[in-house]
């Protein structure tokens, strides 16, 4: 009959010592798991209000609040990726309405051609076919030299360079002349800093071309259904 293996008294220390430690660690885990998940489920709600209310703000700079009389975070639909747009993923596409009448469409573009990259933009179409406005949502523009594309950057507080798209259709300035001015287009440009506004401006003039080629149907679309490239 074989004797029983005798487990040196060090190793077993250390045996113990090692599943004392595991077991320290499985718990941390496990509390620490259950804490974020706590403070997720508690901050996501603040977290959720403040996007909303940071895309509103920024809806409200491009869409006059008298315009409108519709919950526009209800009455949105969802754009795939537009090459026109500038758009490599999905976005977000909200519509205007007045007493249930179209009033404007409201949706994001971006530049892929800024001098530091791309420039994000966010825009507002009257149903009738004028550009109300356009902002610049993202940029890595030269702080001094080509930021002022973004109003908030633009050291003409009085008359900040992107106003100058505003309430303008192909009627008044037709399609091939929105370019900067450096190009023959209608559009200003500051010294020293052409490619921002060039990137800017002919980004816009795709996007607004874009919305009135689709406009019928992006009105027409159901309350969060995706839009899909109607065949001829």
């Amino acid at each position: 009959m074989s004797e029983p293996i005798e487990v040196p008294r060090r190793e077993a220390s250390g045996l113990r010592i090692s599943v004392r430690t595991a077991a320290i660690m499985l718990a941390f885990t496990l509390v620490f798991t259950a804490l974020m998940a706590g403070t997720y489920s508690a901050t996501a709600p603040l977290v959720a209000a403040s996007a909303l209310a940071e895309k509103l703000h920024l809806i409200g700079e491009v869409l006059p609040a008298a315009i409108y009389d519709n919950d526009l975070m209800a009455d949105a639909i969802t754009l795939p990726p537009q090459t026109a747009l500038g758009l490599a993923e999905d976005t977000r596409l909200w519509r205007a309405r007045k007493n249930g009448a179209p009033a404007a469409l409201v949706l994001e573009a971006a530049a892929a051609d800024g001098y530091s990259g791309r420039i994000g933009l966010l825009l507002a179409v009257k149903a009738s076919g004028e550009l109300l406005a356009v902002r610049v949502t993202e940029h890595r523009e030269t702080p001094g030299l080509g930021d002022y594309i973004d109003p908030k950057k633009d050291k003409n507080k009085a008359q900040p360079w992107i106003t100058q798209f505003g309430n303008l259709g192909f009627d008044r300035v037709p399609r091939e002349d929105w370019r900067v001015k450096k190009d023959g287009g209608h559009f200003d440009q500051r010294a020293g800093a052409t490619i921002s506004a060039r990137a800017v401006t002919n980004a816009s003039g795709r996007a607004l071309a874009w919305t009135l080629e689709h406009r019928d149907q992006l009105f027409t679309l159901p309350a969060n259904s995706r839009f899909e490239e109607s065949k001829p």
